[in-house]
């Protein structure tokens, strides 16, 4: 892993199943990594080792510990941008003027999701105001913990490659407070915007990433979001 800058961790929802996420997970797959064995195919390397990670995680979530949490994993190399997710929090990367979706939500919508469910047993079923549900409980398909809805509730993350180029501008991680009342593209174009004003033009002693993430979260709050949520943003312009 010497080449590869530190993981970006994005963990949601309040629990203890969150705060476990947080302490262990990057353990996981540093785990996992060094198990994995001398290997030239570097994306199979790293898809085997996510998935271990997040397994190990979510068993021992299951086992001790109630509620659950999502979870986005990314892990940036000179050459290429890795993306793993569990849940409907979301990673995006912004390139030039374009914004590139690094993740899919796992929502019961989701017709691969929909069939996956219903093959393990499992059933779709909307709320009183039409909203999709895991067994009429939960409004995502996949998550770490949340026991109860096993195995209709997979935590194997979805992983992807992305490879990187000269225009990309930054990456920005959130978890569903910010999605649901914001587009991709919006959250995309209003970032990199800011970010272009504020390296070119810095106004104050906060990083502009840090500026950027207030800026985002205030514009979601003004949008009445209502849940809670987290953000992250990565300048890939100042990446070595």
């Amino acid at each position: 892993m010497d080449d590869i800058t530190p993981p970006r961790i994005l963990i949601n929802d309040m629990t203890q199943v969150s705060d476990y996420c947080v302490g262990s997970l990057h353990q996981e797959l540093e785990e996992a990594w060094g198990s994995e064995g001398s290997t030239n195919e570097w994306n199979k390397k790293w898809q085997s080792a996510l998935s271990k990670a997040y397994d190990n995680v979510d068993k021992a979530c299951v086992k001790d510990l109630s509620g659950g949490s999502t979870a986005v994993v990314v892990l940036i190399s000179p050459c290429q941008i890795i993306a793993a997710n569990c849940g409907d929090s979301r990673a995006i990367l912004c390139r030039g003027f374009y914004t590139i979706p690094l993740t899919a939500d796992h929502k019961p919508y989701r017709q691969d999701e929909n069939e996956r469910i219903v093959r393990s047993g499992g059933l779709v079923i909307p709320d009183t105001w039409g909203l999709l549900r895991v067994d009429g409980v939960l409004a995502m398909t996949r998550a770490i913990g949340d026991g109860s809805m096993k195995p209709y509730v997979s935590a194997v993350p979805e992983v992807t490659f992305t490879t990187r180029t000269d225009e990309d501008e930054c990456l920005i991680m959130a978890s569903d407070g910010l999605w649901d009342v914001m587009s991709t593209e919006l959250v995309g174009t209003m970032a990199t915007s800011m970010l272009r004003h504020e390296r070119e033009f810095p106004s104050t002693n906060e990083k502009p990433t840090q500026r950027v993430a207030k800026y985002l979260f205030k514009e979601a709050l003004a949008r009445s979001s209502s849940d809670n949520f987290s953000v992250i943003i990565v300048d890939l312009k100042r990446q070595p």
